[in-house]
């Protein structure tokens, strides 16, 4: 293949040297760096919590929470294996998705050895398992994630310059909208209970996979803002105008689902207020993609804005009681989450 390749041009390029995407390979190097383990979460205070302290309403929320991650990495692998690895042609951002799929499968145990913790009663807990097909609000959420998965299922080159904005409107609807926006209005429910001092074994975890994911959509928004540099008109406004529809029936999911999150009356957290979080996480994706921005909200949520000062200040500074490997260097997080 000749060096001046574009990115989504077909075909399988194997030569590392000279490196067309160092950027690329940056990400992968940081992301070996960021390694954690499923063993190094402690649960037992979230067992005492689930029994003794949660309220009803709590409890349902957390159980709805579970039934979303039971699946919800599973999706997001599948598509990964199945579209993006064949169509991003440099062997480099190959190897950082090669890196991607490992994280997903230890996202998988996490919420694996959760779910085998909090539901301990195997029928029960297979009723989590099914959640996608029987919990309405959960099923339109894999619906979404379904139809962006098929949207390119029959794509085996991207030929034309069609092919290539119907592969980036998948990789934007499972960057920003399934990652960066389902998981992270997942992540300020487990957020707000940790602002309540409850669930902390459940709460640390999803801090390592918050960092994970951050660093998936970053690498999601390097490939589109390289494809839009190397092929400009690639974002004519018909796609512009499908990336906004995609992210307002996103943000409609969401809704969905935190209606049935919060129908139990949770103390502290109201609809209106996870509505305009969701607001403001979908604009800030626009941003992340070079697009106005679409309902102009605030965040709500403090806990949120501790969480940016927490995690992503401070992301160079865990040693062992974080992560099992120390990481050193740097890494800018562009995006507001």
């Amino acid at each position: 293949m000749s060096k001046s390749s574009l990115l989504l041009d077909p075909g399988f390029e194997l030569t590392l040297r000279p490196m067309r995407y160092p950027s690329f390979y940056d990400m992968y190097r940081a992301a070996i760096r960021n390694t954690w383990t499923v063993d190094e979460v402690d649960f037992n205070i979230d067992v005492n919590d689930l029994r003794d302290r949660l309220s009803p309403a709590e409890r349902h929320l957390v159980e709805r929470l579970v039934a979303f991650f039971a699946t919800g990495d599973s999706i997001v692998a599948n598509n990964l294996v199945l579209n993006l690895y064949r169509h991003i042609n440099a062997p480099e951002a190959r190897m950082y998705l090669s890196r991607q799929l490992y994280e997903e499968a230890l996202h998988v145990q996490f919420y694996l050895t959760l779910l085998d913790t909090y539901i301990p009663q195997p029928e029960r807990r297979a009723a989590f398992f099914s959640a996608v097909h029987t919990i309405p609000s959960i099923a339109r959420k894999a619906d979404f994630c379904a139809r962006w998965i098929d949207s390119i299922a029959s794509l085996d080159r991207l030929e034309t310059a069609e092919d290539r904005r119907r592969f980036l409107l998948n990789l934007i609807g499972f960057a920003a909208c399934i990652e960066g926006l389902f998981f992270f209005a997942a992540f300020a429910y487990v957020y707000f209970l940790r602002s309540r001092g409850m669930l902390p074994g459940l709460a640390a975890g999803t801090s390592w996979v918050f960092r994970d994911e951050s660093m998936h959509m970053g690498f999601a928004f390097e490939v589109i803002r390289t494809a839009r540099e190397e092929e400009p008109g690639l974002f004519d406004q018909s796609m512009r105008d499908q990336v906004r529809a995609m992210l307002r029936e996103a943000v409609d999911c969401e809704t969905q689902f935190a209606e049935d999150v919060l129908s139990g009356g949770v103390a502290g957290l109201s609809l209106k207020e996870m509505r305009q979080y969701l607001e403001y996480v979908a604009d800030q994706r626009l941003i992340a993609l070079g697009l106005p921005i679409e309902f102009g909200a605030s965040n709500p949520f403090p806990f949120m804005a501790l969480q940016d000062v927490q995690e992503l200040t401070n992301f160079f500074e865990r040693r062992v009681s974080a992560y099992q490997v120390g990481v050193s260097g740097e890494v800018a997080f562009d995006h507001a989450f």
